[in-house]
């Protein structure tokens, strides 16, 4: 049982998709209630023009969509001319189930798009024997088995430098929100706490100004973030990574340190490297042993480079002094979680790059990655081969 919405030829010849609504309401533009699920198919309703429709179905693309995206990614895709989105999650909030997105992955599928709420293994990957393009609307790609999808000759498109900027705005300002306790503030405050004016409540054991910063991890975002710091507020700068980067740390006059000794030399620990299997838990109780008691620490890249039960530890015995994090390990972080009980801890939902043009370039970005991929062109964003 379906409903047509739309339908007929372009004045240039080219077909309009229709959108098919299996069992559900029409989108509240339309008077009803977006559904989860839609169809955006070629539809040629007049038996006269049948013939033409199975030859178009025959060339037509097939692509899988797992989440909401503005209308302008759907306008990208159908601009192709070629590409039918099969199957499209239309939930602004909630993840596609897993078992949902294998039923969708079948051996008519072209494309994915995807988020990095999305597992892309092998079982999926094997689901859809003709997939030509994995394209992640994020720049980091663990939810995605890479080198399985390179050994089958699947492309995996993601969204690199786009968000640099946005990320390394909420790093400063976790940052300072670190540093200046404005999370046992606000607390406070809440608790009716505040009773009076007092010279010494509430301060910070050093100035933002003048402090140094360790960055684990000086790529894009590191640097951009270093340089914020460098501009605004003065700071000195310690790197540490697998090999040392000139190019980025000459302008920032950032020096290179093995990350034990950065961790023992910086009020400020900034995490902003890769996950793999090296940087899980990077951050554990040995690491946490070598920083400062006054110092606080920031992540905006990964939750699982921080061990939490370590860091929890570190928080509630004040090895160090305080923690603002952006991600979690898992996400969301259940409201169970014993960090949330602490002053101490900010922790934001993983809105790194939560920017209406920032989301919008990514979304687009991963939206003409999906097209190449499918129609056989050069993908503009290709997750290099590992």
């Amino acid at each position: 049982k379906m409903r047509v919405v739309g339908g007929g030829v372009r004045n240039g010849g080219g077909p309009i998709r229709y959108h098919y609504y299996y069992g559900r309401p029409l989108p509240q533009c339309c008077g009803g209630v977006a559904p989860a699920e839609r169809e955006y198919a070629i539809a040629a309703p007049s038996s006269g023009q049948q013939q033409q429709q199975q030859h178009h179905n025959h060339n037509t693309r097939r692509v899988v969509l797992t989440r909401q995206v503005p209308q302008r990614v759907l306008d990208r895709i159908a601009q192709s001319g070629q590409i039918t989105v099969a199957h499209h999650w239309d939930e602004p909030h909630t993840p596609v189930p897993s078992a949902t997105l294998r039923q969708w992955m079948r051996d008519d599928i072209d494309g994915l798009y995807c988020l990095l709420t999305d597992k892309v293994d092998e079982e999926l990957l094997d689901a859809a024997p003709h997939l030509k393009i994995v394209s992640s609307m994020s720049v980091g790609v663990d939810h995605i088995n890479v080198k399985a999808c390179q050994s089958r000759g699947i492309t995996v498109g993601y969204t690199p430098n786009v968000l640099t900027d946005a990320t390394a705005d909420l790093a400063v300002g976790l940052t300072v929100a670190a540093v200046r306790r404005f999370s046992e503030g606000e607390r406070a405050v809440r608790k009716g706490e505040w009773a009076t004016w007092s010279p010494f409540w509430m301060t910070s054991d050093f100035d933002v100004t003048g402090s140094t910063i360790g960055i684990i991890g000086l790529g894009r975002i590191g640097a951009a973030y270093a340089q914020r710091m460098v501009s605004a507020f003065n700071c000195k700068v310690l790197y540490s990574g697998p090999r040392p980067k000139p190019e980025e740390a000459g302008p920032l006059n950032a020096e290179y340190l093995p990350l034990t000794e950065l961790l023992a030399k910086s009020d400020i620990v900034s995490i902003h490297c890769g996950l793999s299997k090296e940087t899980k838990h990077l951050m554990n109780d040995d690491a946490f042993s070598h920083m400062r008691p006054h110092s606080v620490l920031v992540n905006t890249s990964r939750g699982p480079i921080v061990d939490q039960h370590a860091l929890y530890r570190a928080l509630s015995s004040r090895k160090i002094a305080s923690a603002a994090i952006d991600v979690t390990d898992p996400e969301p972080l259940p409201t169970s979680s014993p960090l949330l009980e602490l002053s101490n801890l900010l922790v934001l939902p993983h809105v790194g790059s939560a920017t209406n043009p920032t989301r919008n370039r990514m979304a687009l970005m991963a939206a003409d990655n999906l097209v190449a991929g499918v129609l056989g062109n050069k993908v503009p964003h290709a997750f290099p081969r590992v």
